[in-house]
């Protein structure tokens, strides 16, 4: 039985066509939950029931547009709508690079410039709006926030409550935590998933673990886990526009502080355990309500998924030569059993996962690899040493014997005045 790789998007539209084919779901509903529109989720359905699972994928997988202009030309037009046209609309704009020999539609500038960070969206008149209705089907979407308070009234310090709630069917999960951070988010989320399955969507606010404002075209540690779960993050404008999950952490903030009180628990251990045990149970019994469709949307995980790896902080780093990584001044020794992949400069990925443990990959392998006590020091190369002192052989040196083996003195050296000595010399003989 031969394997087939298919991407997250071709995975969902996978799961919807099964639905249809069990009778879950009319081609109509499934066209929504896909992202498509009707006339296309037919043509899904019609290739699906013709060649299964692998009329799913795409067939331009990999491939560059034929109708792709040349990079030398994007980066021209780019720049040269910065240095004169930036603050133009794309219709103008366009007309004047026209002018300049380079002809483009709105809709390809925009893209350029979107690409590269360099859109920002004129403001518009405000526009009327109304109530937004309930989600069909449980499932579809989930708003997710966290509730600052003190839960404890004084008995311990601040913390948060995440709460994550359904939107068709009040349905509640919530959890405390020291802080909102990006920790705490997976874990809520993850949570969730563990107990009713991957949603399609997840409605939160525009807090910095989900959208960074400074990058908004780079998403976030959380985004970047929804896009390879397929679920899709929505950002919130107002706390009005999640108003669902607003109420619901006003419940919390009236009920709950007065239960903990009620029960004198002041620490987040003991107050979880009495989240999951009793009060979220009682809290669903009592506003939870049936959803427009009794279809569960929810997607289970995927075989062979690790979602302890998926759900927690990644980032990239480059291995030394020595074949060690650092990681938030930590250095990791990574082991010699894949010595043939050559690492050293190569870029891996580090896993922070939930508890603390790492994990380290390379190119989807996990790498063997232990924790050094102290950073690597390199080693020292021992200076090469090179005696210039002069050297003068003794008096018993070979060199300064004759030929029969006696040692003979050495010879001294000429007086500085050789004549007077030869004249001082003369009159000792011939006195």
């Amino acid at each position: 039985m031969s394997e087939l790789l298919m991407s997250t998007k071709e995975r969902v539209c996978l799961d919807a066509m099964c639905r249809i084919k069990r009778g879950e779901v009319s081609v109509v509903a499934a066209a929504r939950l896909m992202g498509l529109s009707v006339r296309q989720a037919r043509r899904v359905w019609k290739r699906f029931g013709a060649q299964g699972a692998a009329g799913l994928v795409h067939r331009l997988r990999g491939g560059v547009s034929n109708r792709r202009m040349p990079e030398e030309l994007r980066e021209r037009i780019v720049k040269r709508h910065q240095e004169r046209y930036p603050d133009f609309g794309p219709t103008l704009a366009c007309e004047k690079l026209a002018e300049d020999g380079l002809l483009l539609s709105p809709n390809t500038l925009t893209g350029l410039l979107k690409e590269r960070g360099l859109w920002q969206r004129r403001r518009r008149r405000g526009k009327h709006r109304q109530r937004r209705e309930r989600r069909a089907s449980l499932g579809m979407m989930v708003q997710m926030d966290g509730s600052h308070h003190d839960w404890f009234e004084g008995r311990n310090g601040w913390c948060v409550l995440m709460v994550v709630i359904d939107d068709a069917s009040n349905l509640t999960f919530a959890r405390l935590y020291p802080a909102e951070t990006t920790e705490a988010a997976f874990d809520a989320f993850g949570r969730w998933i563990k107990k009713y399955g991957i949603p399609r969507s997840v409605y939160v606010d525009r807090h910095g673990i989900y959208r960074d404002e400074d990058h908004a075209e780079k998403p976030t540690q959380f985004g970047r886990a929804m896009k390879e779960l397929g679920v899709e993050l929505i950002c919130a404008r107002s706390p009005q526009a999640k108003g669902r999950v607003e109420r619901r952490n006003a419940v919390f903030q009236d009920r709950l502080v007065k239960e903990l009180r009620l029960r004198n628990i002041s620490d987040l251990e003991q107050a979880n355990a009495l989240l999951e045990k009793q009060f979220l149970k009682d809290l669903n019994g009592k506003y939870a309500v049936a959803p427009r469709h009794s279809v569960d949307l929810h997607r289970a995980v995927g075989r062979g998924v690790i979602l302890e790896e998926i759900l927690c902080v990644q980032e990239e780093r480059v291995v030394g030569q020595d074949w060690c990584v650092r990681w938030r001044n930590r250095w990791l020794q990574i082991a010699a059993g894949k010595a043939s992949a050559g690492l050293a400069g190569k870029r891996v990925m580090v896993k922070a996962l939930a508890g603390g443990s790492l994990t380290i990959t390379h190119q989807g392998v996990t790498l063997d690899h232990r924790l050094l006590a102290a950073r690597p020091v390199a080693a020292r190369v021992k200076p090469l040493i090179v005696n210039n002192k002069p050297w003068k052989p003794a008096a018993d040196h070979p060199w300064n014997r004759d030929p029969v083996g006696r040692a003979h003195p050495r010879a001294r050296p000429a007086s500085a005045t050789p004549q007077r000595a030869l004249l001082a010399g003369t009159k000792t003989l011939s006195g």
